[in-house]
């Protein structure tokens, strides 16, 4: 394994967990990171993943990815991305694997359903959800509520994105039990894990899509970039029929966008004169990313996917219907309480915004299928009412 860089995160410098925990030998010689990461994969919210929506909304075919397929995805790219620049790897890990565990069903149809819903009281943002989730709403420990990860974990997940100026509430809340130094940078593991995710559905969204048939091999011929790779590729295996292709080209896209990140994020450190963790955090900007070059192109890529996926009209049909379930249930949960289970009807807070908040928790930790189930329980067979 790589040695870690003076610039990575240290588990020993740890600023440690809200609650104090006794070194427990019984469960095995981990690191404050690796528990972390482990943390979040015996997590029921990670378990949820794997019925939450990626991209194509409760997919009937088994080969689609979804929120689960695609974190753990994510995590592959930043661990390789992570392990050659000498950073921490479970800690990479761990903030690529939860990442999207705030996410509600129906993708950000149904975030935007929450959001209508909670306008008049906070909003709401599936980032900050992420982090409610994992502090107050998993409780497998019996002295406090979450898992009680660190503060390098925390801080990750609250700002990989960089600063956060002005928190939403329920980042304001966490910040508040943890202080998460919001103005300053994120760790380069956050970083990491940030353009992992880029990189990941940048390029495994174009699987899909083609799979779908949403998107077909013509479209994406006219993007020069990837022509250019395409017609590489050909030659490359010209005795190969052109359907077997595709899956070449997805991996080399990637392997051409983490090794960019990885000659970039280098040059950055060194001409930024990067010695320390803390150097990171008062950088003033983002250290690992894509260069000038291959983040103008991933725009345009990203473009191109708006345009041709993620708002095709199919798509936009089934998001609608998604965001129209979502907010059903709002008004059906707020209007009758007891609709919800007996566990969270019995915790329900009699005051506002309290009480919007937490059917918005109830409702963000769904999958996509136990919503729609409790959706035709209350409403029957309509996809939505107007």
């Amino acid at each position: 394994m790589t040695p870690l860089q003076s610039y990575a995160s240290d588990p020993a410098n740890s600023r440690g967990r809200l609650h104090d925990e006794k070194r427990d030998v019984t469960r095995g010689p981990r690191d404050d990171f690796q528990r972390d990461r482990d943390r979040i994969i015996h997590s029921i919210s990670f378990r949820r993943l794997r019925y939450k929506t990626q991209v194509f909304v409760a997919p009937d075919g088994d080969h689609y990815r979804v929120r689960l397929t695609h974190s753990l995805e994510v995590a592959q790219i930043g661990r390789t991305i992570a392990r050659a620049l000498g950073l921490n790897e479970d800690l990479t890990e761990a903030l690529c694997l939860a990442h999207d565990i705030g996410h509600p069903p129906f993708g950000h149809a149904g975030e935007d359903a929450l959001e209508a819903a909670l306008a008049d009281f906070g909003g709401f943002d599936h980032n900050a959800q992420t982090i409610r989730t994992l502090t107050l709403l998993e409780q497998p420990y019996p002295r406090w509520k979450g898992l009680n990860l660190t503060w390098e974990m925390l801080e990750g997940l609250a700002k990989h994105n960089g600063p956060v100026r002005k928190p939403t509430w329920a980042l304001a809340e966490a910040n508040e039990a943890m202080d998460l130094d919001l103005d300053s940078w994120p760790s380069l593991e956050a970083q990491v894990a940030a353009i992992a995710d880029d990189i990941a559905y940048d390029n495994h969204d174009i699987d899909d899509g083609i799979r779908a048939g949403l998107l077909t091999l013509d479209q994406l011929l006219e993007l020069p970039f990837i022509a250019e790779r395409w017609h590489a590729i050909c030659d490359r295996f010209a005795d190969v029929p052109e359907k077997l292709l595709l899956p070449e080209l997805i991996r080399d896209q990637i392997g051409l966008m983490v090794n960019d990140v990885l000659e970039t994020t280098s040059a950055r450190i060194d001409g930024l004169g990067i010695e320390t963790a803390q150097d990171v955090r008062q950088a003033g900007q983002m250290i690992s990313g894509f260069s000038d070059a291959m983040a103008k192109m991933e725009r345009v890529l990203k473009g191109f996917m708006y345009d041709n996926l993620y708002h095709h009209p199919k798509q936009m049909a089934a998001a609608e219907a998604g965001k129209m379930m979502v907010s059903d249930l709002v008004q059906a949960y707020r209007e009758q309480p007891d609709l919800m289970p007996e566990d969270w009807t019995s915790a329900l807070p009699g005051e506002e915004p309290a009480r919007i908040r937490h059917i918005a928790d109830f409702l963000a930790g769904m999958t996509d299928r136990y919503a729609r189930n409790r959706h035709r329980e209350i409403f029957g067979d309509r996809a939505g009412r107007a």
